[in-house]
């Protein structure tokens, strides 16, 4: 409150001397409201798409791409990168001795001494790339991949760890990477979302995960499904109609669209209604394309044997994988699969970690090999990883804390250099020490990837441009092929 209310609480004031002290406040209203304006009139420029389209209308990267469409394979919980990828012999032959460094004050509660990795490690392929047993499919594939091993975050916190990998902000609500990559290039599909995320988490930041934040709506991740939902029952709800024939839903879509539009020549920019209008064209288009997508009756044996479909363990994720492909190499820009909370093992590690390796392994494998015969994979980004890494000190006898300092992602694909091992943690994987890599520099390389300047992209909102990465963020040349 302005300090000078509290001088007229407690007596009568004439009109000159109420306006005098109000003054302020009433500039502030006018701020508000011409911002409010502002924003308005952006989210409907963005809405209409390019020469008058809609707003899923593809669009011109800013320099040439080399990939056209995203996978990201979400690992939550947060797989063990000592466990896994990032080979440490010094935590084989430390076992059970003090960690000889200070620990980061990030993780989630006390951890004890160095534990080794339960799980043997061997080289593959030509590129000589560590594997531990855990992954022996991946393993087959290491040529094809990129791995970056000395990411890092600011979070040790599931719920902020998640909203950083997914909005590049670990403290306030923002549009989602898919949602930003959509927003900067449409989709190759005007009957599909240019954004899909299979079974997504409903926890550590929800729908806020896959959202549009202040982009326009038609620029938010489509679920299909949701945690705890079996692949195979996670479907389009209500995608056909067979009671009423498709001219007769245009005509009724038609005058509602027109009720819609009367409303917004009334009052002026309305980013909700605009959302409404194009979600319900959005709708009636997927009716075309959206159940044979969903129908993989057509697939071969061979293909499904591929992703691990004959195999109760596997057959979840490998058609969350399949649908992947299918959605990708119909024109979806980006597909977002979840094997979601699995990962967080502060105890039995051993049993789980041995679990989820099983379910993920073939089906991630079958993908790479798949994309790769159908020639999609030279121009489709495929990105693993989790929302942080473990630490390598023991939490209880068989566990892992949480580690935002040091984890391991891989890419393959679209432009990054296959065979390769970018980046290095410590002797013992505790620390990201070498070509450090934050989720900042990696959201400005997948963009860089599909030609899209991080810098460049950005949306007004509030009176100030937003982008992805913020402030914040280089791409890491050292990965691009």
């Amino acid at each position: 409150m302005n300090p000078h209310w509290n001088s007229y609480l407690n007596k009568t004031v004439s009109r000159r001397e109420l306006l005098r002290a109000s003054s302020t406040g009433f500039g502030g209203m006018a701020l508000a409201a011409m911002l409010g304006e502002e924003q308005l009139r952006a989210a409907a420029a963005s809405s209409i798409g390019p020469a008058g389209q809609g707003p899923l209308a593809v669009k011109q990267p800013h320099f040439a791409p080399k990939a056209k469409r995203v996978i990201f394979l979400f690992m939550h919980g947060g797989p063990s990168q000592v466990d896994t990828f990032d080979y440490k012999p010094l935590l084989q032959r430390d076992h059970g001795k003090p960690l000889p460094y200070k620990r980061p004050k990030v993780v989630s509660s006390e951890t004890f001494n160095l534990l080794k990795s339960p799980w043997e490690f061997k080289q593959y392929g030509q590129s000589g790339m560590y594997v531990s047993e855990l992954f022996p499919e991946i393993a087959k594939r290491v040529d094809d991949l990129c791995f970056i091993k000395s990411m890092w975050g600011s979070n040790s916190r599931h719920g902020g760890a998640l909203l950083e990998i997914h909005t590049g902000s670990d403290t306030f609500v923002r549009p989602s990477m898919g949602a930003w990559i959509t927003y900067g290039l449409g989709s190759e599909n005007q009957s599909m979302p240019g954004y899909v995320t299979i079974c997504p988490t409903q926890s550590h930041g929800g729908a806020n995960n896959y959202s549009s934040g202040f982009l326009p709506a038609p620029y938010a991740g489509t679920p299909i499904g949701s945690v705890g939902v079996k692949s195979k029952d996670a479907k389009i709800p209500y995608i056909s109609n067979s009671e009423t024939p498709r001219d007769i839903q245009r005509m009724e879509l038609n005058l509602i669209q027109q009720i819609n539009r009367e409303q917004l020549a009334a009052t002026g920019p309305d980013a909700a209604l605009d959302g409404r209008i194009e979600s319900f064209e959005l709708a009636f288009r997927m009716q075309t394309e959206a159940p044979g997508l969903q129908d993989i009756s057509g697939e071969s044996e061979a293909t499904k044997k591929l992703y691990g479909m004959d195999n109760r363990v596997t057959e979840d994720f490998g058609l969350q994988c399949l649908m992947a492909r299918r959605l990708s190499e119909k024109g979806v820009r980006f597909v977002q699969v979840s094997h979601t909370y699995k990962w967080d093992q502060h105890a039995d590690l051993l049993r789980d970690h041995s679990q989820n390796a099983h379910e993920v392994d073939k089906p991630i494998a079958g993908l790479l090999q798949d994309l790769a015969a159908r020639g999609l994979l030279k121009d489709t980004l495929v990105v693993w990883g989790g929302e942080f890494g473990r630490t390598p000190t023991a939490q209880g006898s068989d566990g892992r804390d949480h580690n935002p300092e040091a984890f391991t992602y891989f890419l393959a694909g679209g432009g990054v250099k296959a065979g390769l091992q970018y980046g290095a943690t410590d002797d013992y994987g505790y620390y990201s020490v070498e070509n450090k890599v934050h989720f900042h520099d990696l959201h400005a390389t997948i963009l860089h990837l599909l030609g899209l300047d991080h810098k460049r992209l950005t949306y007004r909102y509030a009176g100030r441009d937003f982008r992805l990465t913020d402030v914040h963020g280089e791409v890491v040349n050292g990965i691009i092929a």
